[in-house]
């Protein structure tokens, strides 16, 4: 996403201050570690850990998940992506959507991704300009319609009250609280076994990727070969 202009950036940095240092904030740590496990997989303690920092109505989001996606696929399990929310304030309906995204992984984990690939698809729909005169309960309506064709028609109702329900918008919360805490202000921002990637805000081609994770399983073997050679 382009960086957003300064009085904005001084608005989320203040935020973020709010929620990561006032010890009233949040008397307890999550119940679970945040985030959306891919293909509800984490691999082994060797594979490659990929965390993605993602806002659904998030343009540069949007256009970095396929090659993403796509790198996941050629790896298999030598790597893990877990998808963090980070509902950007200058995105109106980034709130509302991270939060029917949680609520779609509480009633179907399954759900998730196709509903997040389904926010990317249909982007436009909910981008400021496209909603700037609904008032916010016509745009979690239309979120609820919207996400029930990801999650299942039968699950309308389980939708619309998610929305009513205090545990997801705290789970929303937690999201972005998470996000700032490891000092995340823009999407896309990618971090690879615990360590930040370039480029914040950018979105990775399915080259950079490779050139990203082939050294660091090449390394792997290599280590592998050290402990052989050590044996024989």
């Amino acid at each position: 996403m382009q960086r957003p202009q300064l009085p904005i950036l001084i608005l989320f940095f203040c935020l973020i201050s709010v929620f990561t240092r006032n010890p009233h904030a949040q008397t307890l740590p999550p119940a679970r570690y945040d985030g959306f496990i891919y293909e509800n997989s984490l691999g082994d303690a060797d594979s490659i850990l990929i965390e993605a920092f993602y806002d659904p109505v998030c343009p540069d989001s949007r256009d970095s998940w396929p090659p993403l996606k796509q790198a996941l696929h050629y790896y298999g399990s030598r790597t893990s992506l877990v998808v963090h929310l980070l509902p950007l304030p200058y995105h109106d309906n980034a709130f509302v959507a991270s939060r029917a995204l949680h609520i779609a992984n509480i009633l179907n984990t399954s759900s998730t991704f196709p509903l997040l690939e389904r926010f990317y698809e249909h982007q436009e729909r909910f981008y400021n300009a496209q909603t700037r005169n609904l008032s916010r309960a016509s745009v979690v309506k239309e979120i609820v319609k919207f996400a029930t064709a990801a999650v299942g028609n039968s699950y309308y109702s389980a939708i619309e009250s998610g929305f009513n329900d205090r545990k997801t918008d705290l789970k929303t919360r937690v999201s972005f609280k998470y996000s700032a805490s490891r000092g995340v202000f823009g999407t896309p921002t990618f971090y690879v076994n615990g360590f930040a990637l370039p480029d914040s805000g950018s979105a990775l081609d399915y080259k950079g990727w490779r050139s990203i994770i082939d050294p660091l399983i090449k390394a792997k073997k290599g280590k592998i070969g050290e402990k052989l050679h050590y044996l024989l």
